[in-house]
């Protein structure tokens, strides 16, 4: 039986020149067995100037044209992002491969990069489905890409005093934050923004959103958990006028006549995991969710 071409489409990190090892791994693994690799334009052109790799023959793609059966994410979290961002309602599978610092979304190391491209000819992963959100506004087009795989948040300018952000559900009033700013989070972003605000952890394929005031000024003020299906308004007041909405950290000025409204996207991001890793493991190795170093310590 004749193996399948796959065909794979790769976006890097230009901040990390050591990736360049990883890539020429992953473009030898991938020629060995068949398939095709085609790298993002920006990419591609900061690999021909700052690495030795052999690039003559790869094709090149611009990140708005994207055609693959994979996409793969070649840095951080911050990369992977990106790729979300361009694969959008195309729905295909990335493969994090992580050549930065955490990689909580980018769970492959580059040691592991052989035995992914095995995996993935061998049909040997699966897919985890990650909720996306949106935000819409009806005075102002935001400027770039309206979805947010991590979350979505208002915030106040550098140079400004604290905010208020009067908050509603499905249109019945909530309350209104007087804080730095408002997190709305997908589960995929909870350990991620949110979680340094103070906010939950929560599972990817949990169906919930949630709400994490940002330096509130009341200590009875906590995150809020609501179901995905909810539709968020957020109206801001400012003594500047003027506040920060930060989409997936894409951030853009906004007057604070326009309000914001995050509902669920109707698409979500598959992210791909090899066999033997998940959400679980991958929260217990990387944050050292539920250790207690009381336990190593011999008595």
């Amino acid at each position: 039986m004749q193996q399948r071409q796959f065909r794979f489409a790769l976006f890097g990190s230009t901040y990390q020149p050591k990736s360049s090892i990883a890539v020429g791994e992953f473009l030898d693994c991938v020629a060995r067995r068949g398939g095709k690799v085609s790298i993002e334009r920006e990419y591609h052109r900061y690999l021909s100037l700052g690495s030795r790799l052999a690039l003559s023959g790869v094709e090149v793609f611009d990140a708005d044209c994207l055609d693959a059966d994979f996409v793969v994410s070649m840095g951080g979290d911050g990369t992977l992002l990106k790729a979300a961002n361009c694969v959008g309602a195309r729905e295909l599978p990335i493969i994090g491969v992580n050549t930065g610092r955490l990689g909580f979304l980018a769970d492959t190391t580059a040691a592991e990069i052989e035995n992914t491209v095995e995996a993935i000819f061998n049909n040997d992963f699966h897919i985890e489905e990650h909720a996306v959100i949106e935000a819409t506004t009806a005075k102002k087009k935001i400027t770039g890409s309206p979805f947010a795989l991590n979350d979505i948040a208002v915030l106040k300018r550098d140079n400004a005093s604290m905010i208020s952000i009067t908050a509603s559900i499905n249109g019945e009033f909530l309350t209104t934050y007087q804080a730095d700013g408002l997190i709305v989070s997908t589960p995929t972003g909870s350990t991620a923004y949110s979680l340094s605000s103070g906010g939950p952890v929560m599972a990817p394929m949990s169906g919930v959103l949630c709400l994490t005031p940002v330096a509130p000024h009341s200590l009875n003020v906590r995150p809020i958990v609501i179901p995905d299906n909810a539709e968020i308004s957020l109206s801001v007041k400012s003594r500047s006028h003027k506040f920060l909405i930060a989409i997936d950290g894409r951030s853009e000025k906004c007057a604070e006549s326009v309000t914001i409204n995050i509902r669920r996207a109707p698409h979500s991001i598959k992210i791909m995991r090899l066999a033997g890793k998940n959400y679980y493991s991958t929260l217990r190795e990387k944050m050292m969710w539920g250790r207690d170093n009381r336990l190593s310590v011999e008595g």
